[in-house]
């Protein structure tokens, strides 16, 4: 994989991470029965409002994009691999979880959650599986992607 797409993933991963983060932090009963948006709400259909929890959602979510953001700032492969294991270690038990419990979702959004879900530890593994590029190696502190 070229540095560009490790990037790419690596944004990607970013811009989510930074939306569900502030969302719910900063805008928790909103993001409860509003989230994705476009008149769909796939938090408030699994549960009660719990603001403690929403809240602690968005912060966790922009912890873990922060290590992302500077995985994509310095490309670094040891980064790149604890931002790709942070993004797993949430994702994946997350999409776990949500294909587990899609009968309380009607077919399009089971759909959607269920491909949304799957997505984000999809692109960690594939930021954790591709090679390095021994073209760029340097010293092993700032060893590039």
């Amino acid at each position: 994989m070229s540095e560009r797409l490790t990037r790419v993933v690596l944004g990607l991963l970013a811009l989510v991470g930074l939306e569900v983060g502030v969302w719910a932090l900063f805008a928790p009963r909103s993001f409860y029965d509003d989230f994705p948006g476009g008149d769909r709400s796939w938090v408030s259909v699994d549960g009660p409002y719990n603001e403690h929890l929403v809240r602690d959602v968005g912060a966790f979510n922009l912890a873990v994009t922060l290590v992302v953001v500077l995985a994509f700032v310095w490309l670094e492969r040891r980064l790149v691999v604890a931002a790709a294991l942070a993004v797993a270690a949430y994702g994946i038990p997350h999409a776990v979880y949500h294909l587990s419990h899609l009968d309380v979702f009607d077919g399009s959004d089971a759909v959607g959650i269920g491909v949304a879900t799957v997505l984000q530890p999809l692109l960690a593994v594939v930021l954790l599986v591709r090679p390095t590029r021994s073209s760029h190696a340097r010293a092993p502190a700032s060893t590039p992607v």
